[in-house]
């Protein structure tokens, strides 16, 4: 028996091309989500305080003045990371 789950979990603008075909065959599946629920926020926001998972990597500061450069910059695949605007 075949079987296997592939997961995206949170969100980002690539493209994944799936052949439908395939997941039959094998009994296989695609799933994706934004994240956690609401009710985990709490728990997941404490990982994060106390140094657990570490986000600034994944974390870029911008002013909030350049929201007209950073939406055009996501318009056109040029984010790598969540962008954060600062008032």
């Amino acid at each position: 028996m075949h079987g296997a789950t592939l997961s995206v979990v949170g969100f980002t603008m690539d493209k994944v091309e799936v052949r439908l075909s395939n997941l039959m065959a094998f009994d296989a599946r695609a799933l994706g989500n934004w994240g956690c629920p609401p009710e985990y926020y709490p728990a997941a926001l404490d990982l994060v305080l106390d140094g657990k998972v570490q986000i600034a990597a994944f974390v870029e500061k911008r002013p909030l003045d350049t929201i007209n450069e950073v939406f055009a910059a996501v318009h056109h695949h040029e984010i790598r990371k969540r962008v954060v605007l600062v008032p």
